[in-house]
């Protein structure tokens, strides 16, 4: 087996996988029942919020690691529900500013405390503040060096041909 790929760490690996699907199928379902949201355009109005409320949808894209066209699609839906707003940017005529009404901060208002009541229950309490800390550093780090080779919502467009 290639290094660091040990049977525990296979092990480790799938129920990372099964936890993250399984945790993701439960927030989903609270998210759809207290505000009416999908997990991602949950994830689209809580890192806009996490921005003081605006960014450009390059970087959103990049921010919830979404691909442009399934951005485009869930910000359609999102602007027609009156959560956000989309313009053209004044600095860069080839970006799209996307910015968090009232209606959207009131609707993650509505969905937050269930949220975070869900997360504390189906996930954090079943560890110990040890386990909790052990978590976030080692999560952080993989995160880290993941966001290291640019997301596919700012790879390249142009493919390049062989020479």
């Amino acid at each position: 087996m290639p290094d660091g790929y040990t049977e525990e760490g296979a092990a480790a690996y799938f129920a990372l996988m099964e936890v993250g699907e399984l945790l993701k199928h439960h927030v989903e379902q609270q998210f759809r029942r207290d505000g009416g949201l999908s997990y991602v355009q949950f994830r689209v109005l809580a890192h806009l919020l996490d921005h003081d409320g605006r960014l450009r949808m390059t970087d959103l894209a990049d921010g919830v690691v979404y691909s442009r066209a399934g951005l485009t699609y869930q910000a359609s839906i999102l602007e027609k529900e009156e959560l956000i707003t989309r313009r053209p940017s004044a600095e860069d005529e080839r970006a799209t500013i996307v910015e968090l009404t009232n209606l959207g901060r009131e609707r993650l208002a509505a969905i937050i405390p269930g949220h975070v009541a869900l997360v504390a229950h189906e996930l954090f309490g079943q560890l110990s503040e040890s386990d909790i800390a052990t978590m976030a550093d080692v999560l952080t780090r993989v995160r880290t060096h993941l966001r290291t080779v640019p997301p596919r919502s700012i790879a390249s467009r142009r493919k390049t041909r062989p020479k």
